[in-house]
């Protein structure tokens, strides 16, 4: 990979999306496919965004909850039910260390997702860069064997044409010399339209 520091650098400040919920990265891969590291590295990536989604989902189950307990309490809060309302404080108790838990958890995965979003963004940009630089040489390689090729087509134009030219100079004289009859019988013939018609000349 090349100098990661300077890529670091330059993407200091810089949003970068997450790449495996990006359709356009993925179609980046439809001709080469991904390499064994890009495929893993997504696959982390992957399975830290599923840890996201469930402790999200948690969190929003206890929050829930909570509510739902903290309600209770306060409806029963004027009864002399305190054997009820001890419940409910440790149920409260359980989903505070079950949030804190969740949240250590969530704020973990998050910067574990920023991380190994921007190792897949690192090693795409390598790989592309590889990937355009590749393109660039083989299309020089093209436009040279391109450039090669006018050439040798013009001198090729130019050849036909001194060789038509000789041609048509080679059967007029031997047309004025010998006449059509002769040259029939040693069939020569020239459809060179610019040639006069043997045939009406006489």
């Amino acid at each position: 990979m090349k100098d990661s520091k300077a890529f670091e650098s330059a993407l200091k400040g810089k949003k970068i999306p997450i790449l495996v919920l990006d359709q356009k990265w993925h179609r980046l891969f439809a001709i080469h496919g991904k390499t064994n590291e890009i495929a893993d590295t997504e696959k982390e990536l992957d399975e830290l965004l599923k840890t996201q989604g469930r402790c999200n989902n948690d969190l929003k189950e206890l929050k829930k909850l909570k509510t739902q307990t903290m309600s209770n309490i306060v409806a029963n809060m004027g009864d002399d039910v305190d054997e009820k309302l001890d419940k409910d404080k440790q149920i409260i108790d359980e989903i505070n260390d079950r949030v804190d838990s969740i949240e250590e958890e969530l704020a973990d995965t998050k910067q574990r997702i920023f991380d190994v979003n921007e190792h897949l963004m690192l090693l795409s940009m390598d790989y592309f860069s590889e990937k355009i630089e590749k393109n660039r040489q083989e299309s020089k390689e093209i436009d040279d064997w391109i450039a090669n090729i006018r050439v040798e087509l013009k001198k090729n134009v130019i050849k036909k044409q001194n060789r038509d030219i000789n041609n048509r100079e080679i059967y007029s004289y031997l047309h004025d010399i010998f006449g059509a009859e002769v040259l029939d019988l040693f069939d020569i013939e020239y459809d060179d339209p610019m040639v006069f018609d043997a045939d009406k000349r006489d």
